[in-house]
């Protein structure tokens, strides 16, 4: 399968699938995404230290905090990005999954959730380097493919 056929899968999914599964699918790829060894490599001249605290909160509260409050932290963040275009790939995985996932919550567009099913796939590939022609030759890529397949698969949740 390669990586377009991948993203037209992924979209097939989502779009078919039931409230209660996007809803659970959304909730544990985002914690996925947000986990803390992400921000492991984060350069201290990457961001202040409100930023900092505000990301921590911000992925530590992932499941409970209202679109309002992450929408607070996401622009503390965004105020305390010290560099232009170098933060730790990590870094920009973890921003980027709060930010799809804040839209979520605020407007329950499955567009952002199939966002985050491409970051999803995308830390994968960054971890193991995935062939595009051919994604799925990686046994930590089809664990994900899996994973996404399961939890949005009809008759999931």
């Amino acid at each position: 399968m390669d990586y377009s056929e991948l993203e037209a899968d992924i979209l097939r999914l989502i779009v078919g699938a039931t409230e209660g599964s996007v809803r659970a699918f959304g909730e544990e790829t985002v914690t996925r995404l947000v986990r803390p060894e992400l921000l492991r490599g984060a350069a201290e001249d990457e961001l202040t230290e409100e930023a900092r605290a505000a990301l921590t909160t911000a992925c530590a509260n992932v499941l409970t905090i209202s679109a309002a409050e992450l929408d607070d932290e996401l622009a503390t963040i965004y105020d305390g990005i010290l560099v232009d275009d170098d933060l730790e790939p990590g870094v920009l995985t973890v921003i980027s999954a709060l930010a799809h996932w804040k839209s979520y919550l605020e407007q329950n567009r499955r567009g952002e959730l199939y966002e985050l099913a491409i970051r999803s796939i995308e830390d994968i590939d960054h971890e193991v380097s995935a062939d595009l022609d051919d994604f799925l030759t990686t046994p930590e890529m089809v664990a994900e493919y899996e994973r996404i397949r399961r939890l949005l698969a009809p008759g999931a949740k």
